[in-house]
């Protein structure tokens, strides 16, 4: 009888942990909360991408609705998203770009090639803004309340369906 019990349980073992793995396998990482909402956006002071004598902090996102984007030249879904921004920007949403671990020369190339829509582009060649907001890769967009306070986290890059099923909804939801 003891002998039998030793021989099962490496499978019982086995079945536990498949059913765990099985589990995580079925998770979608792009369907993960941000660990700052409902939390201030982080305090920062960086130049503009356009301006390396100009800079701005976190007082920026104040005042009115924003939507932050952070996204690179290095990134190909940046410029799969970047019509999706152009319209949001034609539809009156204040866009704020995070251009994150990129050169100067190839953020200024990117906007040139795809259009900017950004009202301000932060420039984050580091990723030390990226990191105090938790983005583990581009493109991830915060909307940011009149208060400064992030309200939305869309992880990857926004859809063309995304603009009118998810982010206008969520903007006009934190601009009354």
């Amino acid at each position: 009888m003891k002998r039998r019990l030793i021989l099962l349980l490496p499978l019982a073992l086995f079945l536990v942990l498949a059913v765990f793995f099985y589990q995580g396998l079925s998770l979608n990482p792009f369907q993960r909360d941000s660990a700052l909402m409902a939390e201030t956006f982080p305090a920062f002071e960086l130049t503009t991408l356009e301006d390396p004598s100009r800079t701005v902090d976190e007082s920026l996102l104040q005042g009115e609705v924003t939507l932050v984007n952070v996204w690179g030249e290095w990134c190909p879904t940046c410029k799969q998203e970047m019509p999706q921004l152009l319209e949001l920007a034609e539809r009156g949403v204040r866009l704020v770009g995070v251009d994150y671990k990129d050169t100067r020369e190839k953020g200024l190339g990117f906007l040139a090639e795809f259009g900017n829509p950004f009202e301000v582009n932060i420039f984050d060649p580091d990723g030390d803004l990226g990191f105090d907001l938790g983005v583990y890769g581009a493109p991830e967009t915060f909307l940011v309340d009149a208060d400064g306070v992030i309200r939305y986290h869309h992880t990857g890059y926004i859809k063309p369906q995304d603009v009118t099923e998810v982010i206008l909804p969520e903007v006009e939801k934190w601009r009354e």
